[in-house]
């Protein structure tokens, strides 16, 4: 059933219109009007005010009919303003601005004014129409929101810690100088972006559907950046509304969600707990080494004895068929050699047993530089140290993390060490590449011939004596540690014809 068209009402005739409409309603508008409506011929002298004229202005008609409209005037605007006023009226123009009143009583207040000129059919004008209200009440609240938004803006500026408030779109909206500068020290045009992706990298997403999810509180975030100090950042992101300041949002309550979010230098408190955490972390890594030694030493002694024994027991075979009594015999004492050796190998120390946390290897390296920086000053060993700015976590080990990088940066130490070797350098880099995590140890010393980078890894191998090139002890434990990460290790050459170490391990945790 189709809808029947509205039917459009009739054009009303002159004749009608001056019955519905008779002129005295025109005047009975105008006087009942809620603005101050007063009228002028072209001098300004006036002809006609309302009541709202004088309910505004405390002069009643009888009062100012006749008199100029200056007679309102406080003779404290500005000249400028009515040299403008005037221009745009004589230009038959209509003018509207603010102009500082005084009623009858003597008090002041601030008025909107708008002026029409009236013009007769030959253009010219006859009487000027004036309306103007009462704005000083809003003009105090105006005032006195944007002090307190001028004050709130001082406080969020002079705070020490840095605000960012992001749309439902990620785009920053309102920050303070805290987080401008964290513009200019991260070298990102927005930090929040960054700091997001590391910590709740789903967030964009989450913005959109279920916002109360992207809130986290005081979780901590450490930003590296080569030659310069590390910074340790706490970030909470909390939801609020934001209420649309568009037209067509002022019937509707509704708002959309943003993220604020706030982030505080927690450097100096890091600091401070590294300092006192750093003696507990030298003489840990002292110990481990102190154990792994002995534990190295006693699987080198067992490894070594373990091959005579092998030998006796291919003569044990060879003795059983011509002198089965000899044969007896040492077969005798090679199962007492094989029950001391394993009594050897109970005695063994096992590596700890560490409990896997989530682990920034930026701050795994600088711990390992500041061990080893007295070996790196007294070889005369320069570094560089180049971090990428953000480190996404890694579940790992930390002392076996800390003793792998340690013995990497100790055969490099080694390596350059040399009597006479002109050029020791160290540079180390870390970097995201392809959802890993690459860690990169380049040195400057003789380098690896190609032929023993695979031999490197096996136990108890070392090239210090005879060739004049070191590749070092403790490689093979450093790639068991990376196996234990899932991760690889490689050698290659380093730009400065050196080694390069790169230890590559998966963010997700997953085996490369």
């Amino acid at each position: 059933m189709s809808a029947q068209p509205i039917a459009q009402p009739k054009p009303l005739q002159e004749s009608q219109l001056q019955e519905l409409l008779p002129p005295e309603v025109y005047h009975q508008a105008v006087n009942q009007a809620d603005l101050a409506i007063s009228i002028t011929d072209p001098a300004a002298r006036i002809l006609y005010a309302n009541d709202s004229f004088s309910r505004i202005t405390g002069y009643s008609p009888e009062d100012v009919v006749g008199l100029n409209e200056s007679v309102l005037s406080n003779h404290t605007t500005p000249p400028e303003l009515y040299a403008d006023m005037w221009a745009s009226l004589k230009a038959r123009r209509p003018w509207s601005g603010k102009l500082l009143n005084k009623r009858k009583s003597g008090d002041v207040y601030l008025a909107e004014l708008s002026i029409t000129p009236v013009l007769d059919k030959k253009g010219e004008v006859t009487h000027f129409l004036g309306m103007h209200r009462d704005i000083t009440g809003l003009h105090q609240l105006e005032r006195t929101v944007r002090n307190q938004k001028q004050l709130i803006e001082s406080v969020v500026d002079a705070a020490p810690v840095a605000f960012a408030l992001l749309d439902p779109t990620g785009r920053v909206v309102l920050d303070n100088h805290a987080y401008k500068k964290l513009v200019s020290d991260m070298r990102v045009k927005e930090p929040a972006h960054r700091l997001l992706d590391a910590l709740a990298p789903e967030w964009y997403e989450i913005l959109a559907s279920d916002p109360q999810h992207c809130e986290f509180s005081n979780r901590e975030m450490r930003l590296d950046s080569p030659g310069g100090r590390a910074r340790w950042l706490s970030v909470s992101a909390s939801v609020i509304d934001m209420h649309s300041e568009c037209a067509d949002s002022y019937f509707c309550a509704a708002g959309q969600p943003g993220l604020l979010l706030v982030i505080s230098d927690i450097t100096n408190l890091r600091e401070e707990q590294e300092r006192a955490k750093g003696a507990a972390l030298k003489a840990s890594l002292a110990d481990e080494e102190r154990t792994a030694a002995i534990r190295e030493g006693l699987s080198a002694a067992v490894f070594r004895l373990e091959e005579p024994l092998n030998m006796m027991a291919s003569a044990v075979a060879v003795l059983q068929r011509r002198d089965p009594a000899s044969a007896e015999m040492l077969r005798q004492a090679l199962d007492n050699s094989r029950e001391h050796i394993e009594s050897l190998r109970q005695v063994i120390p096992q590596s700890p047993q560490e409990i896997v946390i989530r682990v920034n290897l930026n701050e795994i390296l600088r711990e390992v530089l500041e061990v080893c920086t007295p070996r790196l000053l007294k070889a005369g060993i320069t570094v560089d140290w180049q971090p990428s700015a953000v480190l996404p976590p890694l579940n790992g080990r930390p002392l076996q993390l800390r003793m792998l990088f340690k013995a990497l940066v100790e055969n490099a130490i080694e390596a350059m060490n040399v009597k006479g070797w002109p050029r020791r350098e160290l540079q180390i880099r870390s970097e995201v590449i392809d959802d890993c995590i690459r860690i990169a140890i380049l040195d400057s010393g003789p380098g690896i011939p190609p032929e023993w980078r695979h031999k490197a890894f096996e136990p108890f191998f070392t090239a210090k004596n005879g060739s004049g090139k070191h590749i070092g002890t403790g490689l093979s434990r450093a790639q068991q540690v990376v196996a234990d990460h899932g991760g690889i290790i490689d050698l290659d050459e380093s730009p400065a014809g050196g080694c390069a170490a790169i230890v590559e391990f998966r963010v997700d945790g997953d085996p490369i």
